[in-house]
């Protein structure tokens, strides 16, 4: 008899996107993706961090300040970085992503055929580039379902 206590494709999924985020360098908020296509196989991951090539500990990783010295015109988001990443044509696929996707990151969402988004938090519901993800999400057709994770237990 088969064991019941496997996880999901969610959980397993949206576990790989948490690890991801643990790659990030920003002190304030890590953010995970993990791109799967039709067939449940993984095509793509990403965090949120500096574009290749960037030493980590030559840029800002403020929030606030003067622009040029916060972390925002120089990081590049988890979502963004999963599709570069990605191994193939990303058209149907799903997105398992930490952190609801910006609206920046919801245009390559949708750029890139992208028609599924899976994700545990929403920290900036109501704000205005929220409301314009949103906008573009439902103008493309592109799914969305908030979870919560499950527990990730090992039998040892």
């Amino acid at each position: 008899m088969k064991r019941k206590d496997y996880i999901s494709w969610d959980t397993y999924f949206m576990g790989v996107a948490k690890l991801s985020a643990l790659r990030s360098k920003d002190p304030s908020t890590q953010v995970g993706a993990c791109i799967v296509n039709e067939e449940k196989r993984i095509v793509g991951i990403g965090y949120n961090g500096l574009p290749k090539g960037l030493d980590d500990s030559s840029f800002a990783w403020e929030k606030e300040g003067s622009f040029l010295e916060t972390k925002y015109p120089y990081v590049v988001h988890a979502e963004a970085n999963a599709i570069l990443n990605s191994t193939q044509n990303l058209k149907g696929s799903t997105i398992y992503v930490t952190l609801f996707p910006c609206n920046e990151c919801m245009k390559l969402i949708a750029q890139s055929g992208i028609k599924e988004i899976v994700y545990v938090s929403n920290k900036d519901e109501g704000k205005d580039f929220n409301v314009a993800s949103f906008k573009i999400m439902e103008a493309a057709g592109i799914k969305y379902r908030q979870i919560k994770m499950e527990e990730i237990t090992l039998n040892e």
